[in-house]
């Protein structure tokens, strides 16, 4: 009897065991497979960053403030897309927050999943890449417009888009974003800023009337966790950002659309 309960009490070390070996050499691949799609989204950040012409742009003959703010005199952001779309012609802009990390092209797929594991240059990569919703229009027309992109926790990506909510963040002079498309230029005032549990109630880009809209409006504005002190109409349209906050929350920020400029 006693053998039997040694030899019982074995097999279970040995079970014990070979289910730790295994959970670490799991454990093990999944860090090296993130680290080397880490490594080769910065490599590629940073190439794309070297080959982009940018330059900011203001109050050219198509310029247009579209809303009093007191952003009517910032600068807008025109980029030369041409060395980018040679490496990637689904290519559609590029997205600038100020004080945080975002400072990427965005592309924009026929479905929203293939660039949620594809990279920039469409290599496979976990990391993914910034696209815009594939039910937009490629000029931001829609009355939402929806940015997509990975929360990494090394900060690229959507990564420091949780910044946002932070004391520090709120504290700066702007609370903008910029954004370079192939037709316009545009400028956005963020007005809300929030995470909330996974849900898809703000991912709508277009509705069927004002009273709908107005009250998308009220919803995404009254989560806010920041009061921005800023009026939005149902004559405003939205740019939406969404990421991961982690396993069961997003981290959304919206901003109505203040001044534009056609760029041909």
């Amino acid at each position: 009897m006693k053998n039997a309960m040694k030899n019982k009490k074995m097999i279970i070390c040995y079970i014990v065991f070979g289910i730790s070996v295994i959970v670490f050499f799991f454990s093990l691949y999944h860090i090296v497979v993130w680290y080397n799609d880490n490594k080769a989204t910065n490599r590629l950040i940073l190439e794309l960053q070297d080959i982009v012409k940018i330059k900011d742009t203001n109050k050219t003959i198509t310029t247009e403030v579209l809303d009093t703010t007191k952003y009517y005199d910032e600068d807008l952001l025109s980029v030369d897309f041409t060395n980018l779309l040679d490496k990637n012609e689904e290519v559609v802009g590029w997205i600038e927050v100020p004080y945080t990390n975002i400072n990427y092209p965005f592309v924009q797929h026929s479905n929203n999943t293939f660039y949620l594991n594809h990279s920039f240059d469409k290599s496979y990569n976990g990391a993914g890449w910034v696209y815009l919703d594939y039910r937009n229009k490629m000029d931001l027309a829609d009355t939402n417009t929806i940015i997509y992109a990975h929360g990494r926790v090394d900060g690229t990506m959507f990564g420091s888009l949780k910044n946002v909510l932070d004391e520090e963040w709120i504290g700066k002079d702007k609370h903008i974003i910029k954004v370079s498309t192939l037709s316009y230029n545009y400028l956005f005032e963020i007005f809300s800023a929030y995470h909330i549990k996974t849900t898809n109630d703000y991912l709508v880009t277009n509705f069927s009337n004002t009273i709908e809209y107005q009250g998308f409006i009220d919803k995404i504005t009254s989560r806010s966790m920041i009061d921005f002190g800023t009026e939005v109409t149902t004559e405003n349209r939205i740019l939406t950002l969404s990421t991961c906050y982690n396993n069961r929350e997003k981290v959304v920020v919206h901003g109505k659309l203040v001044k534009q400029e056609k760029r041909y």
